[in-house]
C-alpha cells in the first residue's frame, strides 16, 4: 500500500514532554500503529489557560527558576550542569527520532485520531505546557473518528471536576468519542460518572509495545556497571530518603546513577538516549522510583525495584498504586524507609505479571485494529 493510500492516524499525547516516560509512550503507539499498516503522525495542541492559580513562570523564566533549582541540590556539581545540558538539547536530540520537529502539527485531516496514552486528561493542574485545553479533548480536531488509548486523568478526579465547574464541559467533550479507552481506576471512575458507561481499559503503551523483543534501537550494553538506578524528577527524593540510598550504596559498593533527574544522593547523571536508558535499566543491579514509568521500566527489564507512592505535592497515587495493582506488583510498594533495602533486593518473579503484558497486549492490538478496520470499510 503506497504511502497516499494508507489509513492516516494521529497521535495526540504528550509527545513535546521533556521525559524519557512521554517519549517511549509515544514511539511504542506510534510503533504499533505503524506495525497494523497505517500512516502515523503526532498531532499537537495549544496549551490552555490553567484552572489552578499557577505559580509556575513560563518561557525562558521557567527554564532559568528550574535551572537555580537544580544547582541548590547537593549533587557534584558537574552531574548538575550535565542534568541542565540534557534539558537543553533534549528537543533537538530526540524529537526527531519521534518524527517530529520544531513546526507544530495542528488539527490535521486524518481517518483517525488517538488520544493518548500518557496524562492527556489531566486538566486540573497547574502546568503551563498542558492547563485546560479543549484540543485534548478531541475539540476542533478534523478526523473522521477520534478515540483515546490508554489515556488518564493523572491526578485529577471527579471532584476536582466539579469544583472547577468542568465537569459537564469534560463529560460533553467525552460523549463525542467514538471509544474511550483508559488506564488506571482514577479515569475510569471519571468516565462511568460522566457518561454513564465504562470505559475499556488498556496498559500504556510502554507495556503494550514489545521494547525487549521488537525495538532494535536498544543497545546490548551499557559501558558502566555495578549501579543502582534512581529514576524520578530532580529533587522529588527527599533528604531522609537520599540519606538512607546513599547508604544501601556504599554498604553493596554500589553507585547510584539518576535518571530523569538529579538527586542529592547522586554519583552519576545519565544523558542518553531514550532507548538506551532501557539498556541501562536491563543492566541496573536494582531500581528506585517514585514514577509511573520509572515502574513499568523496571518491569519490562525484570529489575528488581521499589517504587515510592506520594500523596502530597504533585501526586502519583493514583495512577501508580493501579499500576501495580494491575500488574500484580503490589509487592514492590515501599511501605517503610527501614525496609528499602530488604525489599530492593528481594527476588522478583515476573511469571504472572508477565502473562497479564502478553493478555494485554493482544487486547491492545484488538481494539486499535478495530477502528482502523472500520474506518477502512468506512472508506
Amino acid at each position: 500500500m503506497s504511502g497516499e493510500n494508507k489509513f492516516k492516524v494521529g497521535i495526540l499525547s504528550m509527545q513535546r514532554i521533556f521525559n524519557y516516560g512521554s517519549f517511549l509512550q509515544g514511539y511504542g503507539l506510534k510503533s504499533i500503529l505503524t506495525e497494523l499498516g497505517c500512516d502515523v503522525q503526532f498531532v499537537d495542541y495549544h496549551p490552555g489557560k490553567c484552572l489552578v492559580d499557577s505559580q509556575e513562570k513560563t518561557g525562558i523564566l521557567r527554564k532559568l527558576s528550574k535551572a537555580a533549582e537544580v544547582l541548590r541540590y547537593k549533587a557534584p556539581l558537574p552531574e548538575k550542569l550535565k542534568f541542565i545540558k540534557y534539558k537543553k538539547n533534549y528537543a533537538a536530540n530526540y524529537f526527531p527520532l519521534l518524527g517530529i520537529d520544531e513546526n507544530m502539527n495542528y488539527s490535521p485531516e486524518l481517518d483517525l485520531l488517538v488520544i493518548g496514552s500518557d496524562e492527556v486528561f489531566n486538566c486540573v493542574q497547574d502546568n503551563t505546557n498542558v492547563g485546560f485545553s479543549p484540543e485534548l479533548f478531541g475539540n476542533g480536531q478534523k478526523a473522521k473518528s477520534i478515540i483515546s488509548y490508554a489515556a488518564s486523568f493523572g491526578n485529577t478526579t471527579i471532584e476536582k471536576l466539579e469544583n472547577y465547574h468542568v465537569d459537564g464541559t469534560v463529560g460533553e467533550w467525552l460523549g463525542k468519542f467514538d471509544a474511550i479507552s483508559v488506564r488506571d481506576a482514577n479515569s475510569g471512575k471519571i468516565v462511568k460518572k460522566l457518561l454513564a458507561k465504562e470505559p475499556v481499559y488498556n496498559l500504556d503503551p510502554v507495556l503494550a509495545y514489545d521494547y525487549a523483543g521488537k525495538c532494535s534501537r536498544i543497545p546490548d550494553s551499557v559501558p558502566e556497571s555495578g549501579y543502582i538506578i534512581l529514576y524520578g524528577y530532580s529533587g522529588r527524593f527527599s533528604a531522609k530518603e537520599c540519606a538512607k540510598i546513599r547508604k544501601i550504596a556504599d554498604k553493596r559498593n554500589l553507585k547510584v546513577f539518576c535518571i530523569g533527574g538529579v538527586q542529592d544522593c547522586c554519583d552519576k547523571f545519565i544523558d542518553c538516549d531514550p532507548f538506551k536508558v532501557i539498556a541501562y535499566f536491563q543492566h541496573a543491579e536494582a531500581v528506585i522510583t517514585d514514577t509511573f514509568h520509572g515502574s513499568i521500566l523496571s518491569v519490562i527489564t525484570h529489575r528488581n525495584f521499589v517504587s515510592i507512592i506520594r500523596s502530597s505535592g504533585y501526586g502519583n497515587a493514583e495512577k501508580l498504586s493501579d499500576l501495580l495493582l494491575r500488574l500484580k506488583r503490589t509487592d514492590r510498594r515501599l511501605k517503610r524507609l527501614s525496609e528499602l533495602e530488604e525489599l530492593l533486593f528481594t527476588p522478583v518473579d515476573y511469571t504472572e505479571t508477565d502473562r497479564i503484558i502478553a493478555h494485554e497486549r493482544k487486547r491492545t492490538y484488538d481494539y486499535l485494529s478495530r477502528f482502523i478496520q472500520r474506518g477502512r470499510n468506512e472508506d
